[in-house]
C-alpha cells in the first residue's frame, strides 16, 4: 500500500475510507489529535505523542475505550503495511463520537470515533533554513489542548504562504507563543530559551526532547517567555516538530534574524539528528528532503 486509512475498526486507501456526517468532529472540531512519523517502520518518540493524546483526551473529557497498548499496536499495524522502507506521517484523531448536532455533549454511551491516516511524507533537512512572518495570536485559551479547532493556524499558515514564506510566529501582544504548526525556541548567548509550558502554547514532542538535548550537550536552557523583539535580536531562531526537528530562520517579516550562532545551532541539530537515527536504525538523510 502507498497510504492507508482507519476508521473505527474498517482499513483502506485513504480515498476511498468515509467518515459519518453525524461524527462530531464534521461540525465542531469536537476532538484531539496527535501526529508523528515511522522511518523505516519505526514510529518516533510514539510513547510521547501518546502521552500527550491521552492527556488531551481527558482534557476535554472524551470517552474514549481503546488502551494505550491497542492504539500502539494498531498504530504499528498500519505503519507495517505500507510498502517500502520509507519516511511516513503518522496522523490520528478522536472525536467524541456520532450523534444529531447539539452542543452539550451526547447523552448516555456513545463510542468515541478513532480516525487514522498514514501516508509518506520525508522529514525535513536538519540544515534547511526558513523564513516566517508574525501573526498576533488570537486562538482560544486551550492551546496546550491538540484539538482539532486549527481554524487560526490555517489562516495564519496561509498569509505565510502568500507573503512567500514557510512558516508564522505567533504572538500574544509583545511576547512569542509558538508557530502555526510547531514550537519555536531561540539561542542567545549561548542559552537556549524556549517558553514555558502553560494553557498558550502546545508541549511539543520535539520541543521536550529538544530541551534534553540542549541539557545533555552542556547548552543551558532558559524555560521563561520571550519576546518579538528579544526574537528578532536573537543568535538563531529555531523552530521545531515531529517533522522538522531542529530548524532555523534566517528571516521574519522580511527581516534578516539568526546566523549568528552557527556552530552552537548545528551542535543540537546533531544532537537530535543523533537521537532519531539511534532510535529509527536509520541515516537520517535518507529520509529528508
Amino acid at each position: 500500500m502507498k497510504n492507508i486509512g482507519y476508521y473505527n475498526g474498517e482499513f483502506g486507501p485513504i480515498e476511498q475510507m468515509r467518515i459519518p456526517m453525524g461524527d462530531r468532529a464534521v461540525y465542531f472540531g469536537d476532538g484531539v489529535y496527535d501526529v508523528t512519523y515511522a522511518v523505516n517502520h519505526t514510529l518516533i518518540a510514539v510513547d510521547d505523542h501518546l502521552e500527550r493524546f491521552y492527556r488531551s483526551l481527558g482534557k476535554l473529557k472524551i470517552p474514549f475505550a481503546m488502551e494505550r497498548d491497542e492504539l500502539l499496536l494498531t498504530l504499528q499495524q498500519m505503519v507495517d503495511q505500507i510498502d517500502g522502507a520509507g519516511s511516513l506521517q503518522v496522523y490520528w484523531q478522536a472525536s467524541r463520537g456520532t450523534g444529531l448536532r447539539n452542543h452539550i455533549f451526547p447523552e448516555g454511551e456513545v463510542p468515541a470515533n478513532l480516525m487514522i491516516m498514514i501516508v509518506p511524507e520525508p522529514l525535513t533537512p536538519i540544515r534547511q533554513r526558513f523564513r516566517a512572518v508574525t501573526v498576533e495570536d488570537t486562538r482560544f485559551f486551550h492551546c496546550d489542548i491538540k484539538t482539532l479547532n486549527l481554524i487560526p493556524n490555517v489562516m495564519a499558515a496561509q498569509k505565510a504562504k502568500e507573503a512567500g514564506c514557510d512558516e508564522a510566529v505567533f504572538h500574544r501582544g509583545f511576547i512569542v507563543t509558538e508557530c502555526a504548526h510547531s514550537n519555536v525556541s531561540i539561542l542567545k548567548d549561548g542559552v537556549f530559551r524556549t517558553a514555558p509550558l502553560s494553557n498558550l502554547i502546545l508541549p511539543g514532542t520535539a520541543r521536550r526532547h529538544l530541551v534534553a538535548l540542549a541539557k545533555q550537550e552542556g547548552i543551558p536552557v532558559d524555560e521563561t517567555a520571550f519576546t518579538v523583539e528579544e526574537m528578532m535580536d536573537a543568535d538563531e531562531v529555531v523552530f521545531h516538530s515531529s517533522g522538522t526537528l531542529c530548524n532555523a530562520f534566517d528571516e521574519i517579516d522580511g527581516k534578516k534574524v539568526g546566523g549568528r550562532a552557527p556552530e552552537l545551532l548545528k551542535k543540537l541539530q546533531d544532537a537530535a539528528v543523533r537521537q532519531v537515527e539511534e532510535n529509527a536504525g536509520i541515516r537520517f538523510s535518507d529520509y529528508a528532503e
